[in-house]
């Protein structure tokens, strides 16, 4: 099946459907956080050192690195903070702009293979970024919207994902390095959105047979519970061919969605991650009598006569 190979300078992360889901962190982002847009403008990284490394602990298996800030030089505030989180964590990162000078300034000090985030259908974004994405033999997102906007036909979505496909061949690309994101419609303005991009999942691995990515959270946007919901959606997503999300780690919800999804996928090998998540820990060895310390047997002996003195 297909395999997506992408690398920092001392760790591989491969994207592919016989593989646990990849979990790309959302969360170095300044849009809509008006606080880190300030800070990233002014040359302070502070937070997004804090968010690299704990997205990663969370269980990140790739950080999406995005700069857009308004008025700001985004070229430079890209590289600078690829820069930094690369000298912080070793996960494999996303390069997300939609400007061309940013993702080659950002490209130009990346070490490994990235992920970059994202081109288009629009004949424009083809010939812009894919080019470069052969130049720096990456992997890209392909967001499956064109010239007409986003499609509330899946169909259309569909040939839009392989339109680029197809252009991406042209240009010496392999499929194995186009993932494409089928962009989730929020359920509570479509009803059919779930239905709809469950479809397109199906085809796109059976037919296009690409890996696929989406910002997960879109689904549940303006309902409550959100995390409930997406955690759900994941789990679903998955199912049907979703291979990764670009999504927030720090939510136990969705993470835990995702290690469930893994075991009953079966790309959990024998539950290990599962069971190394979950699994309650030994109870402490009690001191014996004689003071050396209790063998886990005899711990494990005291607990059973203890619960089954407590049911009597």
């Amino acid at each position: 099946m297909t395999e997506t190979v992408l690398a920092s300078a001392t760790k591989e992360v491969v994207i592919g459907f016989e593989r646990p889901f990849c979990v790309i962190g959302e969360r170095i982002n300044p849009t809509g956080r008006k606080k880190l847009a300030a800070e990233m403008k002014a040359g302070d990284y502070s937070t997004v050192e804090r968010d690299a490394i704990a997205q990663v602990a969370a269980g990140a298996n790739m950080l999406d690195v995005n700069a857009g800030i308004p008025l700001a030089d985004e070229p430079r505030i890209l590289a600078e903070t690829i820069q930094l989180v690369q000298s912080l964590v070793d996960v494999p990162l996303s390069i997300d702009s939609s400007i061309i000078d940013a993702l080659e300034a950002g490209l130009k000090v990346y070490k490994g293979r990235p992920l970059v985030n994202s081109v288009t259908g629009e004949d424009e974004s083809l010939e812009r970024v894919l080019p470069l994405i052969k130049k720096y033999d990456c992997a890209v997102v392909a967001i499956s919207n064109d010239e007409t906007g986003i499609s509330e036909n899946p169909d259309v979505r569909f040939a839009v994902a392989q339109k680029i496909v197809h252009r991406a061949i042209d240009h010496g690309i392999k499929p194995c390095d186009v993932v494409v994101d089928p962009l989730v419609m929020p359920i509570g303005a479509m009803g059919t959105a779930g239905r709809q991009v469950f479809a397109l999942l199906r085809r796109l691995k059976e037919e296009l047979k690409v890996n696929t990515t989406c910002g997960a959270s879109n689904i549940s946007f303006g309902l409550p519970n959100r995390r409930l919901l997406n955690g759900h959606f994941l789990s679903m997503a998955s199912s049907n061919g979703l291979t990764s999300a670009i999504m927030n780690p720090l939510h136990d919800e969705d993470m835990h969605a995702i290690a469930a999804a893994n075991v009953l996928n079966g790309v959990d090998r024998d539950c290990r991650a599962w069971v190394r998540k979950f699994r309650e820990p030994v109870p402490e060895a009690a001191p014996a009598e004689n003071g050396a310390p209790e063998s886990e047997i005899e711990a494990r002996r005291r607990e059973r006569e203890a619960r089954r003195r407590r049911r009597l």
